[in-house]
């Protein structure tokens, strides 16, 4: 390894293990009194140390080439150099404080550091399932949906720069929507009519995991990460990914699941009441259409949300989503209203 960024070998693997004998080959650190480092764990695709000196904190993230998840994933590390990026040009959009501070890069070695966020931070999808739904935290994450969407609608510097899909594909359009097609053969025609439509929806910065699992609430407010998945095309995807957290969490929470879909309506309306008006004509439309997908995915796709474990509960997600799959359903209400009605089934 060679934290300079020459490359005498095959990229390391990094660890909590080896990560401050790596860092201290970086000048900035070699001579620290101090160098803690530990592991964050990272989700499925990536290896995310913390490290700590007397002058700062900085977390070091390094993608894998194989995701930890029980079926075979492979995904290209250079994805790590789009998230670099993304977090670097987001955060010009979007005000002081929201994203992290990118601090430097290793290509040889597929990872970069960034400025970590303050103490005490606590992930807004631990808070969610816990019970706490604060709308304060809905109307953060659909605004920064919204600014993104409206500061990248269209533009040219975005799409030619982020207008490459291969992260995009690899971790969301083939392990979501290729997977669930492949083990329900039913709604099969309806992925293959749909995703022709949104990859053509090239309109805007998107995220691809605008999840409450990716949103940290700290002292100053939410902070927004893993930009791994980031490319130019259909932001609606990104409302529809966040809002699907929050239908789940219902069936999971039944008892609160009118107030995760109060949650969902406040999160939807501070996005579209910032994006731009050309936006709007197809938005809602799209966002359902990728909802009733994404319920799918997470009980019958590679990343099922590990919350569900009652199979009647995934059942239960399953022929809703299915239902609206074979709808077509285009409004949100529309499927608030069958996700309820399945809750109380």
């Amino acid at each position: 390894m060679n934290a300079s960024g020459r490359q005498t070998s095959d990229p390391f693997d990094l660890t909590a293990g080896n990560a401050a004998a790596y860092l201290r080959q970086r000048p900035e650190y070699a001579s620290a009194a101090r160098l803690d480092c530990r592991d964050l764990g990272g989700g499925v695709s990536n290896t995310v140390i913390l490290a700590e000196t007397p002058a700062e904190r900085f977390v070091v993230k390094q993608a894998l080439p194989q995701l930890r998840v029980k079926d075979e994933w492979l995904a290209d590390r250079r994805r790590i150099f789009r998230e670099r990026d993304a977090l670097i040009d987001s955060a010009k959009l979007l005000p002081d404080g929201w994203i992290p501070e990118v601090l430097w890069s290793d290509e040889p070695n597929y990872l970069f550091a960034m400025r970590a966020a303050e103490e005490p931070g606590e992930f807004w999808k631990n808070r969610l399932l816990a019970g706490r739904i604060e709308t304060e935290w809905g109307r953060r994450a659909g605004m920064a949906l919204g600014l993104t969407i409206r500061g990248t609608w269209r533009s040219q510097f975005f799409e030619q720069k982020y207008g490459d899909r291969t992260a995009f594909d690899q971790l969301r359009s083939d392990p979501y929507y290729g997977t669930i097609a492949r083990r329900n053969p039913d709604i099969a025609e309806f992925v293959e009519e749909w995703l022709p439509v949104t990859a053509s929806n090239r309109f805007a910065l998107t995220h691809g995991d605008w999840s409450p699992k990716n949103m940290l609430l700290t002292p100053s407010g939410m902070v927004f990460i893993d930009y791994e998945c980031a490319h130019f095309g259909d932001p609606s995807f990104d409302a529809a990914f966040a809002i699907n957290h929050f239908v789940l969490k219902g069936f999971h929470r039944p008892e609160l699941a009118e107030e995760y879909l109060g949650l969902a309506r406040v999160f939807f309306a501070w996005t579209l009441s910032v994006l731009p008006a050309e936006a709007l004509a197809y938005f809602e439309a799209a966002t359902a259409r990728h909802l009733g997908f994404l319920l799918l995915a997470r009980v019958d796709g590679k990343s099922p949300v590990e919350y569900l474990t009652d199979e009647d509960v995934r059942e239960r997600v399953r022929k809703t989503a299915k239902t609206l799959i074979g709808e077509r359903a285009e409004r949100l209400e529309r499927c608030f209203a069958a996700a309820l009605a399945a809750v109380r089934a």
